[in-house]
């Protein structure tokens, strides 16, 4: 193999490899697993060969080799992988994954074989490793670096750490290759070279098979080889009673690593959280990766199946057997007392007090012990840190889903055009790994679309996931008894608070919390405690979505819900009053932005007003969220939800007020019917009450179809006609409406100056008007007015302003109006390159053409801008506008200079030359 016939002497490190899951791989590959294991072969005899190695026998996938130096066969196992790594194999399942141990001892050959027990030492050291990993005893490590001098291990052992530890006087730590090659001189420069930058990981001790002592394990770390491994496999190395998964962990490494740091500072820690949270599969995560630092043991209990109490419980975690005449407490506590070990202590709210007891005394006895609880509320232990389990991540939450869906599926992966409702569900599940596992079940019936629909109902979300996953406890086996398990343990005040809590579409804060009845923030602190209210920052108190069903459910059953729902709209009610008007009692400036806070609640208000409640409230609820609708294409839901409340009208609804919410509808109207047909109830009210306003607005809104269908001549005879009316019937402002699309159409047909005129007009009616005041329309047509008359300072005083307000009001349809025209007037002032981008941006926000009135125009301003630029220069400009988002348009716009300022640098160049 390498040339040398005799076999070393002396301090002699022996290597083992052998392929891991030989057998299966030979199943798998058939007629070229022969190939396979050639290639193999001949890989690791060269690699070992090359470095020194004497080759004692080859059988099957397996080698035995002995090195006369330990770094020599260090550096033959990391490059054996290397080149192993590098190879072209027949498939990524087709790569053999070796495994190599070595072990260094004093050995003689006799015969042409050793009779050593290093040689069995070192083959155990090998079975200890898994494939692609590269395992060495504590003696083979020493021998790399040092003379066989004792040196104490730490917790990690990088050799250059150990080179400067054992160097008296070294300025900086060698790496392993220019240790070893300070020790064998040039001649193994091939080593050194290969060994540079090579650490070695401290395993820990482990008890090899036959062996009576234990072992310490190193781990060869390298680039080009994997680090992350299993325990090693050697039987009874780690001393602890955590299950096997059956089911891989996935995410929550950003928890992992906090806990790791709370854990390693604190020596009580409690991970709480709510039912199916993950709070038991993060606890075993967790202690799996902290093996090591528990050398003598880490236990799990559940206190839910310690039937005969939690200390005999622990004690045959332990293995210990109980002693005649002693409390088996004691004998635990002896065990305990002087060892690094960790108890992991499972569903402790339901035996609060027991739980407490034993982990004081074990606390109290045994200073090297610390304890990890899990449960739905803290402990109440002195020196608890609680720490609060938050949702897994969406994408941490899609992949759980994913895998668990695939293998409930026997294995088949979801298609192609499934992931985005799989993705749908996984967000419709809020964080939760037990509704993760519980939807998988269901998608052996359902497909992702079905499923996805049937979360997004509010009150049956639970439905869908209450199928048991079959081998868990009952708490585990569905959301709901997940949910009846924390519901049972509730007092009678915090039970009524959940279930009143439960109308409420989104999260509250203290001040609704405290209208849904008396010592509410008792009953709060419970809730929170318990898991079921999680609080966010405001402070804001929130509900999930499989809470809030489970909470829904039993207020029906609890007969509650219709009192709990009618306080719900009278909330709502009082948050409209709050936020349309001033402290004074005077109307304020209606704004998306001040609205979109309440929107969730009042819609769920009003779909309860619309079926059970007061049919008042709902119209008026109905009313608030006109402007929101508008803005953000509700209106099909608006409608319908107006058609419910007409068929539930009486007469303690006033005719004005049925008026009112017929005008709503007929603005929500896309058919040119329907909205006729409600504008002439809506009339036909106004003159039989007599209400001048109710009748300018109805007639008003009539130009809505006149202009859709392009008669513009009779929209502004009509908008005249409206005008004329309303200044005789003394309420000039209400025809504002009518004006400012007279204004518009003068615009269009270019009689600038009249449609200056009129505007000027307008703006106090604007100022007097509430629900217009924040969109700045007349100052917005003013200064389009100004860009047709070319006059840019004014053109960009008046966009600005209309364009902050509207921002700051949340209309982002008609910002980007003004977006559009901010373009014009870059074009105008001579940046042709910035209209183009800010035309981009203000067409993706689908603004700039809401109307036919102004459609002509844009395309007239775009066309010329191509003109100017070249298509080419013209379609890059626009699309990087399209893509830069439209806060970043918006930003861009209100960045441009004023003229003022351009024309003084102009003046200022002048001067200068």
């Amino acid at each position: 193999m390498s040339g040398r016939t005799e076999l070393p002497s002396g301090l002699v490190t022996f290597v083992f490899t052998d392929i891991e899951g030989s057998t299966r791989l030979a199943r798998m590959l058939g007629d070229d697993y022969g190939s396979v294991l050639g290639a193999h072969r001949r890989i690791l005899r060269a690699a070992l060969s090359d470095f020194g190695g004497v080759e004692l026998f080859t059988e099957g996938d397996s080698f035995f080799v002995a090195f006369h130096d330990a770094g020599a066969a260090l550096a033959a196992c990391v490059e054996a992988q290397r080149r192993l790594s590098a190879h072209e194999w027949p498939g990524r399942d087709g790569q053999p994954r070796v495994r190599m141990g070595m072990h260094t001892g004093w050995a003689k050959p006799v015969g042409g074989e050793y009779a050593s027990i290093e040689v069995h030492r070192a083959a155990r050291v090998a079975s200890a490793a898994h494939g692609g990993q590269v395992l060495c005893s504590g003696a083979t490590a020493l021998a790399v670096l040092t003379a066989g001098v004792p040196v104490p291990f730490g917790p990690a052992f990088p050799l250059p750490a150990l080179a400067r530890a054992r160097a008296s006087a070294s300025a900086a730590a060698p790496s392993i290759g220019a240790t070893v090659a300070s020790k064998t001189g040039t001649s193994d420069r091939r080593t050194a070279a290969c060994l540079a930058g090579v650490d070695l990981l401290d395993l820990g001790p482990h008890r090899l098979r036959g062996f009576d002592d234990d072992e310490r394990l190193f781990q060869a770390i390298a680039a080009g080889l994997d680090r992350d491994f299993p325990r090693p496999r050697t039987p009874g190395a780690a001393q602890h009673n955590l299950p096997a998964p059956l089911t891989s962990f996935i995410g929550r490494r950003a928890e992992l690593a906090e806990l790791t740091t709370l854990l390693s500072g604190n020596r009580i820690v409690t991970i709480a959280g709510p039912g199916g949270a993950g709070k038991t599969r993060l606890s075993y995560a967790l202690a799996e990766q902290m093996l090591t630092a528990y050398p003598q043991g880490i236990w799990t209990v559940d206190a839910v199946s310690a039937a005969t109490g939690l200390a005999p419980a622990l004690a045959a975690a332990m293995g210990l057997r109980t002693e005649p005449g002693r409390p088996v407490l004691d004998t635990v506590l002896e065990e305990c007392a002087g060892r690094r070990m960790l108890l992991l202590l499972q569903t402790c709210e339901v035996a609060p007090a027991a739980c407490a007891g034993l982990v004081r005394r074990l606390l109290a006895a045994c200073p090297g012990v610390d304890v990890l609880i899990t449960g739905r509320e803290p402990l109440g232990v002195h020196g608890e840190v609680v720490w609060r389990l938050p949702p897994m991540s969406p994408a941490d939450l899609f992949t759980l889903l994913s895998e668990r869906a695939t293998a409930a599926r026997g294995g088949r992966p979801a298609s192609a055009d499934d992931g985005a409702e799989l993705a749908r569900v996984a967000a419709g599940l809020e964080g939760s790994p037990l509704a993760a596992e519980l939807a998988a079940v269901r998608l052996r019936l359902l497909s992702a679309g079905q499923l996805a629909a049937r979360l997004d109902d509010p009150i049956a979300a639970l439905d869908p996931l209450t199928a048991g996953i079959g081998d868990t406890d009952d708490r585990h086996d569905s959301l709901t008894a997940s949910m009846a398990w924390s519901y049972r343990t509730l007092s009678g005040r915090a039970a009524g608070l959940l279930r009143r809590l439960a109308v409420f579409a989104g999260a509250v804060d203290l001040s609704t919390v405290e209208w849904c009845g008396p010592d509410a923030l008792g009953a709060l602190s419970e809730l929170s405690e318990k898991s079921l209210i999680e609080v966010v920052p405001g402070p804001r108190y929130r509900m999930s979505e499989q809470v809030r069903a489970y909470a829904t459910r039993q207020l029906a059953t609890a007969g509650d819900e219709h009192a709990a729902r009618d306080r719900h709209v009278a909330w709502s009610l009082h948050a409209v009053e709050r936020v349309t008007v001033d402290t004074d009692g005077q109307p304020r400036t209606v704004s998306l932005t001040e609205l979109t806070p309440y929107v969730a609640e009042w819609r769920a208000a009003l779909r309860w007003a619309a079926t059970h409640g007061s049919v008042r409230a709902g119209l008026r609820l109905a009313g608030a969220l006109d402007p929101w609708w508008r803005e953000h294409s509700g209106a099909r839901e608006g409608r319908d939800l107006l058609y419910r409340l007409y068929r539930r009208l009486d007469g303690r609804v006033g005719e004005s007020e049925v008026a009112a919410a017929y005008l709503v509808h007929a603005g929500l109207a896309d058919d040119r019917d329907e909205r006729a047909r409600f504008l002439d109830r809506a009339e036909s009210i106004a003159r039989d009450v007599d209400n001048p306003t109710l009748l300018i607005h109805a007639q008003s809104a009539r130009r809505t179809t006149l202009l859709e269908e392009r008669r513009y001549g009779e929209a502004e005879q009509l908008c005249r006609e409206v005008s004329a009316r309303a200044e005789q019937a003394g309420v000039p402002e209400s025809a504002l409406p009518a004006v400012v699309t007279l204004a518009e159409l003068l615009w269009r047909r270019d009689a600038v100056d009249d449609a200056a005129e009129l505007l000027g007009g307008a703006r106090q009616w604007e100022a007097g008007r509430p629900e217009d005041r924040g969109r700045r329309t007349v100052d917005w047509l003013l200064g389009m007015v100004a860009l047709r008359r070319r006059d840019l300072v004014a053109a960009h005083d008046h966009l600005v302003v209309a364009l902050r307000s509207r921002l700051r009001h949340g209309y982002r349809g008609a910002a980007a109006d003004a977006v559009a025209a901010i373009a014009v007037r870059c074009a105008l002032g001579g940046d042709p390159a910035t209209a183009a981008v800010l035309f981009g941006g203000a067409e993706a926000a689908r603004g700039a053409r809401r109307t036919d009135v102004f459609g002509r125009f844009w395309s007239e301003q775009q066309l010329a801008l191509r003109s100017a630029l070249g298509d080419a220069t013209f379609d890059a400009a626009y699309a990087d506008g399209v893509g830069l988002g439209f806060d970043r348009i918006v930003a861009m716009a209100l960045a441009v200079e004023h003229p003022d300022l351009e024309d003084g640098a102009a003046r200022l160049a002048q001067t200068l030359g």
